[in-house]
């Protein structure tokens, strides 16, 4: 368990990282639309997909948890996704339609977070069904760019693309309906005394908000 005053930490490594992974969404957005160096976005989403893994695993290993982490990890991974699915959808390489469904669960959840502010709960705390939702779409993206090409390998590339693509709005959209369902249980709950915020999550965070996927 994570020494409680350590979760205002700003300046650790698992931080730095998840700020690495953040400037390279720009430079991801830019190379799908710009030049259409699809190898290159590749490359950068592989980097981002590594440092996303190490930042956890460093946090643990270094027990260096904090709020900030918690707020910025999945939050990198949301504009990650949605740089993606707006590339691809003005590419016409996804259709419109999931991209407006996709990127409308996002904003209806971001609604329900400051509600729980103010009911004195935290953010959703990730759960590991909706990492596997959000990195079913992150190896969908690639496999979708590299299915675009007319070669033998671009044919083997597409329908594991469409696959994992498939899967993950499917999953992206469940765990969307978890939180609802968490957010739900929250309104009904009595609000959180102040005193009650002090409480501990497993992983050193404090957040007492109800758990939801990410």
């Amino acid at each position: 368990m994570a020494d409680p005053s350590s979760a205002d930490r700003v300046l650790t490594v698992p931080n730095a990282l998840s700020v690495l992974r953040l400037l390279g969404v720009p430079l991801f957005l830019w190379l799908l639309l710009g030049p259409r160096a699809d190898g290159w976005a590749i490359v950068v989403l592989a980097v981002g997909g590594l440092t996303d893994w190490l930042d956890g695993k460093l946090a643990r290993l270094l027990n260096q948890y904090s709020r900030l982490g918690a707020l910025l990890d999945p939050a990198v991974d949301r504009l990650y996704i949605l740089a993606a699915l707006v590339a691809l959808g003005v590419r016409e390489v996804v259709p419109w339609w999931a991209v407006i469904v996709l990127v409308a669960r996002d904003l209806v959840l971001g609604v329900c977070l400051p509600v729980l502010r103010r009911r004195g709960y935290g953010p959703f705390v990730v759960t590991y069904l909706g990492k596997a939702a959000t990195f079913q779409l992150l190896y969908a993206f690639p496999l979708l760019l590299l299915g675009q090409g007319d070669n033998w390998f671009a044919d083997l590339a597409r329908p594991f693309g469409y696959a994992f693509a498939g899967w993950g709005v499917a999953l992206y959209l469940w765990t969307g309906l978890l939180y609802l369902g968490q957010f739900v249980a929250a309104l009904r709950a009595p609000v959180q005394a102040p005193a009650a915020q002090a409480g501990d999550v497993p992983g050193g965070v404090r957040n007492p908000g109800p758990a939801g996927p990410a």
